[in-house]
């Protein structure tokens, strides 16, 4: 990620999160989400600064995970973010996958994201997806928050799966997801059933053979929830 960690006021505990709180929030998050190395471990000290800074439903899974950092070796940090993520289909970080598989619409889309960045005049690496989480994360917290919103609420259903996914792993990059999607509104009816579907079936018209996600529906949450599972 390419911009500075931004601080905020700190928030009261029981408070639901605002603007600022997003901002600063999913720009943690983003760092977070990105492949761990020693800027990761150096940024610890302001990320835990940020994340103190952050209503509950924000700042106590992120604490948690940065604890989970601090205590793990580097080495051991990328090995499992590769395995989490590069290795588990249901674990992907690319959001439109999860509404269009591998097919040509899913490119549509990303480049509809793209256009989105531009007219914010948020500008990517060649090294950096338009739809990757953590990319989408950065530009909601540092270019356009009203957009990123929109970007993030219409891959609803794609987030929660992917929080659901990380917890069904046992991957503390679930903790990381949780803080995510505490600063966004409760599943609507017609996301709940669309992880369901996602859960079930996999993304649709797949063109490489891929399995559904089989992960237990039993775990999409009925309705508000908070940050953690």
């Amino acid at each position: 990620m390419k911009l500075p960690l931004r601080r905020a006021a700190r928030s009261t505990a029981g408070e639901r999160p605002g603007d600022r709180d997003r901002q600063v929030g999913w720009q943690v998050a983003s760092l977070l989400l990105d492949y761990p190395g020693q800027q990761t471990i150096d940024r610890l000290p302001l990320l835990r600064d940020a994340a103190t800074t952050l209503p509950a439903v924000m700042g106590e899974p992120l604490r948690a995970f940065l604890a989970h950092v601090e205590a793990t070796p580097l080495p051991q940090l990328a090995a499992d973010y590769v395995e989490t993520f590069d290795l588990r289909r249901r674990c992907c970080l690319y959001l439109t996958y999860y509404a269009y598989g591998d097919t040509r619409k899913r490119g549509l889309a990303i480049l509809r994201i793209k256009h989105a960045y531009t007219a914010a005049g948020f500008s990517l690496t060649d090294a950096e997806l338009p739809d990757h989480l953590a990319v989408v994360l950065e530009f909601a917290a540092t270019a356009d928050l009203a957009a990123g919103m929109r970007l993030l609420h219409e891959r609803r259903a794609g987030i929660e799966l992917l929080r659901l996914s990380l917890h069904d792993a046992g991957s503390p990059y679930g903790l990381v997801l949780d803080s995510v999607c505490g600063a966004l509104p409760p599943l609507a009816t017609r996301d709940r059933a669309e992880v369901e579907r996602l859960a079930r079936e996999g993304p649709p018209e797949e063109e490489v053979g891929l399995e559904p996600f089989a992960l237990d529906p039993s775990l999409i949450p009925a309705g508000p929830r908070g940050g953690h599972r």
